[in-house]
């Protein structure tokens, strides 16, 4: 962040914002306003570059063919490696995770390079799709509450060495591999299968996005209280017997 001013880019909105995920790109920039925070806001289509002085990249979740070409269009463009570099954060959410990875299953049927990014590999699985509601504990490590999103998803997503699980299923199918892992994180790049929107329904974790673009321990409080009454509204309704 310089300049004083905190920049959101959401990445290719026409490609990649599916189940609402453009409410994640809603949610961090309400957040930051909340708190005084200058912020400037630059929705990025496919057809124009993604620009490297970004403090935040979102990118959300999208059909097979618009994944591949997302994919290609970020691995020509280049821009979002630089921005990484520069230490810029990026949250993915499920084709968008898949797509940071290092590859995936396109709608060809062919494997796919993604960038990168994220030391993980997806396939395509040949079980029942993972659908429903989800709840996780987030790595203790990055201190937030349990994860409460939904996951529709057919990708089975296995960790190499360099990437952490984001969060430990106790509800649902996650990374879809059955070793309870969810979404993968590195130091500054992040991946989840979670929709809702996620950010709405986990507003802490919009929260560490911006303490890690401000390089800050704590943020000044706000009234959360809607986002507690949704949140526990969804923690009930997954813990519901089927």
């Amino acid at each position: 962040m310089s300049d004083n001013q905190l920049r959101i880019v959401w990445v290719y909105p026409d490609l990649l914002s599916t189940y609402g995920d453009q409410g994640n790109v809603l949610v961090v920039e309400r957040r930051a306003r909340q708190r005084g925070l200058d912020v400037a806001r630059m929705d990025v289509r496919s057809d124009q570059p993604i620009p490297t002085s970004g403090d935040i990249y979102l990118i959300g979740g999208g059909e097979d063919r618009p994944q591949r070409l997302a994919a290609e269009r970020l691995r020509r463009d280049g821009h979002l490696y630089r921005a990484v570099e520069n230490g810029a954060i990026v949250f993915s959410v499920c084709a968008g995770y898949q797509i940071l990875g290092q590859e995936f299953v396109n709608d060809l049927g062919q494997r796919e390079p993604g960038l990168g990014l994220l030391d993980v590999t997806t396939v395509r699985g040949t079980g029942e799709r993972c659908v429903g509601d989800v709840l996780a504990d987030i790595d203790s490590r990055l201190g937030l509450p349990p994860l409460t999103g939904f996951e529709n998803h057919q990708g089975v997503t296995q960790l190499g060495p360099t990437a952490r699980p984001f969060a430990q299923v106790r509800i649902g199918r996650g990374n879809g591999t059955g070793d309870g892992t969810e979404g993968a994180y590195n130091d500054t790049v992040f991946g989840t299968y979670m929709h809702g929107p996620v950010l709405a329904r986990n507003p802490q974790v919009a929260d560490l996005l911006l303490k890690l673009a401000l390089d800050v321990n704590a943020l000044p409080p706000i009234d959360d209280h809607w986002y507690e009454a949704l949140r526990n509204e969804r923690i009930a309704a997954a813990q519901q017997p089927a």
